[in-house]
């Protein structure tokens, strides 16, 4: 194997290495508590805001480096707008939803539009946001909280409440079983799109991966996937925010990577000259991006007064830094054209592992800042680096 391929394995593979490295410190140190049953589940629904958040922020960063410092805001304005309709005004449930994804959804095309037609930067259009919609979360709670904890059918239904786990619909004893069966309907059908996907590369003529990288990716993720399922079943089964986190996954790691549109956001990152010359609409593409950043940040907004079963003018604060610290631990570059949503979900993962077993290990919660704040350092260390083939100092 040579230097370029090494490089390219490592840069491939090092998060994956590291969040398995980084785990099994925390297992030996909290003396396998952040195994438990319970403990796998509260990192699902404590870091469900942040899976969704780092997919829409990966379609920004994939654009050139561009981020949203907004989103955090919006969760927080959007999440306001919910409650309020819900407990004062008495609105149906299914009506307010709705209104909190379209303005989620305008908020995002506001923003766009001045950012892809106007080409106002975005630091200073998602800046201006985050103080905005910050100021009007405010404005819309009076200061005040409004608790949810009544609206038990939206509580459960995004992940807040204590019966928010998908019923055993196959026994109601210790374990699970409805989800040991969706871990191994799970693992199947990976094994199955890896093989089909490699079967059809080598009938295209493709370059495909060393049969023994590939079963070695077969088995290792799908064992994940079995032991994290299993210890799901061991405690409620699946959580419901689960389902929605595995939704976006799915919807938008299928647009980036097998679709028209989705090339577009690599193509603009990797050279937007180019890419305009070739008759692409670039200002669409940006449009685009900050448009979905907003309709995810609106459900991102539900999933967290679901789970803290209130909406609060504070909600949201920092939610913009895990999602873009998530981006590019997860393999996004800084530079933009490149990143996928499977990274970006295996860096959101590592950041709640860390904070998971800091917060186990009673690590001051000062420190724990500190430890993400380098971990993102190194990761775009990493990125950088890796671009001069190895070279630590740039040329003049």
């Amino acid at each position: 194997m040579n230097k370029a391929k090494s490089l390219e394995f490592i840069k491939k593979y090092t998060m994956i290495i590291v969040l398995i490295v980084v785990t099994a410190f925390f297992a030996w140190r909290t003396n396998g508590a952040i195994l438990l049953p319970m403990n796998v589940s509260s990192l699902i629904s404590q870091n469900a805001y942040v899976f969704i958040l780092a997919t829409g922020m990966l379609l920004c960063i994939l654009t050139g480096g561009n981020i949203d410092l907004s989103v955090g805001s919006v969760v927080c304005f959007v999440g306001a707008i919910g409650a309020v309709l819900m407990v004062n005004m008495k609105v149906n449930m299914w009506v307010a939803i709705l209104v909190m994804l379209v303005v989620g959804t305008l908020i995002g095309a506001f923003q766009g539009f001045w950012i892809a037609y106007v080409r106002i930067p975005p630091f200073i259009v998602t800046l201006a946001g985050m103080l905005a919609f910050r100021g009007l979360s405010n404005v819309v709670l009076d200061g005040m909280t409004v608790s949810i904890k009544e609206c038990t059918t939206f509580v459960n239904l995004f992940g807040g409440g204590a019966d928010c786990y998908i019923p055993d619909f196959f026994g109601n004893g210790t374990i699970n079983l409805t989800c040991i069966f969706a871990g191994v309907l799970a693992a199947v059908i990976y094994i199955f799109i890896q093989i089909k996907g490699r079967i059809d590369k080598q009938k295209k003529g493709y370059e495909v991966e060393n049969i023994g990288v590939t079963i070695g990716k077969i088995v290792l993720i799908s064992a994940v996937i079995l032991a994290f399922t299993y210890r799901l079943a061991q405690h409620k089964g699946i959580p419901s925010v689960l389902i929605w986190v595995l939704i976006v996954i799915m919807v938008y790691g299928y647009i980036t990577s097998n679709t028209t549109v989705g090339r577009y956001f690599y193509a603009v990152g990797g050279n937007e000259k180019a890419t305009k010359l070739s008759g692409i609409n670039t200002n669409r593409v940006y449009f685009l991006a900050y448009m979905n950043m907003g309709f995810l940040a609106a459900l991102a907004g539900m999933v967290t007064i679901a789970r803290m079963t209130s909406a609060q003018p504070t909600y949201g604060q920092n939610y913009e830094m895990d999602a873009i610290g998530s981006c590019f631990i997860g393999g996004a570059s800084a530079y933009g054209g490149t990143g996928t949503v499977p990274g970006v979900i295996v860096g959101a993962v590592l950041m709640g592992v860390i904070n998971l077993g800091m917060s186990l290990m009673g690590v001051d919660q000062n420190m724990q800042k500190v430890v993400k704040g380098l971990v993102l350092l190194a990761a775009v260390i990493f990125d950088v680096v890796s671009k001069r083939g190895g070279k630590l100092i740039a040329k003049n």
